[in-house]
């Protein structure tokens, strides 16, 4: 497929799907008129490399670690393919998720709380 279909599919501008081969996060072929050529898996390979964005990843994170991915939730390193570096790399953005997630448990728990108690009626996360 061509770049604007694969665009088409993912909701991804071409300017960013450009930026992705640019990264080396995409490869597609060439046809003879210079026209990028997208096989049907290119829709998965996007929208795995948008999620990991999404995510926090850089691009180089994704660099590294796309290559063992078959599809968004399987991940398949071969165990002596994951450096020390790598794997220090993915722990660190493993610990940033986790600030995230605990810091936006926080003000959920602060908002539910203020709410509580100025609308004593509205649910609370519990009661959902």
């Amino acid at each position: 497929m061509r770049i604007g279909e694969l665009s088409r599919r993912t909701g991804v501008p071409t300017r960013l799907l450009r930026y992705y081969e640019e990264q080396d996060l995409l490869h597609p072929e060439r046809a003879g008129n210079g026209y990028r050529s997208y096989p049907a898996s290119s829709v998965a390979d996007v929208q795995q490399i948008r999620g990991l964005l999404d995510s926090g990843l850089t691009t180089e994170m994704i660099r590294v670690i796309l290559p063992y991915l078959s599809d968004p939730g399987d991940l398949h390193p071969p165990a002596d393919c994951v450096t020390p570096q790598t794997a220090a790399l993915l722990q660190g953005h493993i610990d940033r998720i986790q600030a995230r997630i605990d810091c936006l448990a926080r003000n959920r728990d602060r908002l539910a709380a203020y709410l509580a108690a100025v609308r004593p009626e509205a649910a609370t996360p519990g009661d959902r």
